[in-house]
């Protein structure tokens, strides 16, 4: 298992690469919907929000976690959380999703770092799994762009 730290550096890592992403796009681009209607319909704009939405949801959780509370989350629950986000985010300007963007991934990353190696086996090592899926998550969803955009 990785340490808190090395787990820090692997969210900043990818935020970092999804930001590069996001600024090497045309405002076409940036406005377009590359995964396709029936798959993904959500722009390039709502989708790189939507991680640092999920920056935002994920804090909460391993906050919950680790002050000793419990967190329901299942793919309902998270389906839910995304559809909230699609209907609100629209179309969203570069530098707000890259300010939200930083300001979401830094709140995370800062937390994640004060963290112990006792608290990322918090619930069954589920404090780890939830950071793991913060880097996982930014990185799947820039090499999916990415690629609809090719």
């Amino acid at each position: 298992m990785i340490g808190p730290e090395e787990a820090a550096l692997k969210i900043a890592d990818a935020r970092a690469r999804l930001l590069t992403f996001a600024g090497g796009c045309s405002v076409q681009q940036w406005c377009s919907s590359p995964l396709g209607e029936a798959d993904d319909p959500r722009s390039v704009s709502v989708i790189v929000d939507h991680v640092a939405d999920a920056y935002d949801y994920i804090y909460g959780w391993l906050t919950t976690l680790v002050g000793g509370g419990a967190v329901e989350v299942s793919p309902d629950i998270v389906d839910e959380l995304n559809a909230r986000h699609a209907e609100k985010a629209a179309l969203i300007e570069l530098d707000e999703v890259a300010a939200h963007l930083r300001t979401s991934g830094d709140v995370l990353i800062g937390f994640v770092e004060q963290l112990s190696a006792d608290d990322l086996i918090i619930d069954d090592g589920r404090v780890a799994l939830f950071c793991e899926i913060a880097a996982r998550h930014a990185d799947s969803h820039r090499i999916e762009l990415e690629a609809g955009l090719a």
